[in-house]
């Protein structure tokens, strides 16, 4: 059971941002921007962290300042990288299209892994990596493949987003051997409010934010989907492949579907329900196997949550 708790610790963080559509869909409706969206969710995060911090521990609050490029790497070079390209892939493709190309983060964790800690590839990985691919396809439709979408600037930027989104399982992981879990989310956030404050001049919609339903839709985006569900990942991450977490975290697009089927009436096709199945059973046969079979992973001495 114990050998199983970094697995659910990840599937849970997938959920968590799975539910992300339900947050982002009222505060759209509220006027926001998808990237003044991100500023507040980042910014939220990061208040929440900073206060459990100071209350219950100031000393994971510390870092040295020659540390400092592992929290870039993750709060600017992941977070906001990533939400940067996947939002303009977004406008600039089909939504289908820029989900389907943010799904390549697996392959780049895999290869990243493989340059920085020696984790080894092998078939069976290449073929989960393949199913998981598979599965989001047919998840986001196969219109998402229509040759109009695929302009060429626009294909490079949704690629990028896939690149980001793998870099905070590689900056994590570096980050992992000398610090808490606690203190790489907090700091990770930290470091995206502050680039993304000027960036955006977020301050400016104060009025428009603090209104009752989008302020209760952002305390909900910072703690549930963002706080809870990063820290969950980087606990999980520490206890196994850096891949195999990115499979895992596959879920999250499962999740998303389910939930537009449940509370917004959107329908669920056939290959759409396959794409579920494939991930979930990349994901439990990906599990089952002997970490032998996989390759070791060197956890570093990252402490329990």
């Amino acid at each position: 059971m114990r050998n199983l708790l970094p697995v659910f610790a990840v599937v849970a963080a997938a959920f968590l941002w799975g539910i992300i559509g339900v947050f982002v869909k009222g505060l759209v409706a509220a006027g926001l921007t998808a990237m003044e969206i991100v500023t507040v969710r980042v910014c939220c995060a990061s208040l929440f962290l900073l206060l459990i911090g100071f209350i219950k521990n100031p000393n994971l609050l510390k870092i040295k300042i020659s540390d400092i490029y592992l929290f870039i790497g993750t709060g600017i070079l992941s977070i906001v990288f990533f939400n940067w390209c996947y939002f303009t892939a977004m406008n600039m493709l089909s939504i289908s299209t820029a989900v389907i190309l943010l799904y390549t983060s697996p392959v780049f964790v895999m290869i990243l892994s493989w340059v920085f800690f020696k984790e080894i590839i092998n078939m069976p990985k290449i073929l989960l990596l393949g199913c998981t691919f598979l599965g989001s396809i047919l998840i986001a439709g196969v219109n998402g493949l229509a040759a109009s979408d695929w302009d060429g600037i626009g294909f490079l930027i949704g690629i990028g987003s896939g690149l980001g989104y793998a870099l905070y399982s590689i900056f994590g992981k570096l980050a992992l051997k000398t610090y808490h879990t606690f203190t790489i989310t907090a700091y990770t956030f930290f470091t995206a409010s502050i680039f993304l404050l000027p960036a955006t001049g977020i301050w400016h919609l104060t009025d428009q934010i603090i209104k009752p339903k989008p302020l209760i839709l952002i305390l909900g985006l910072g703690l549930f989907s963002t706080v809870i569900a990063y820290l969950l990942y980087t606990w999980g991450l520490g206890k196994m492949d850096g891949s195999k977490a990115a499979v895992i975290a596959t879920v999250e697009p499962v999740t998303a579907m389910i939930l537009g089927f449940v509370l917004y009436g959107e329908r669920l096709s056939v290959l759409q329900l396959a794409g579920a199945f494939i991930i979930l059973g990349a994901v439990l046969y990906y599990n089952n196997m002997s970490e032998s079979k996989i390759g070791k992973v060197d956890t570093g001495n990252n402490p329990s949550i």
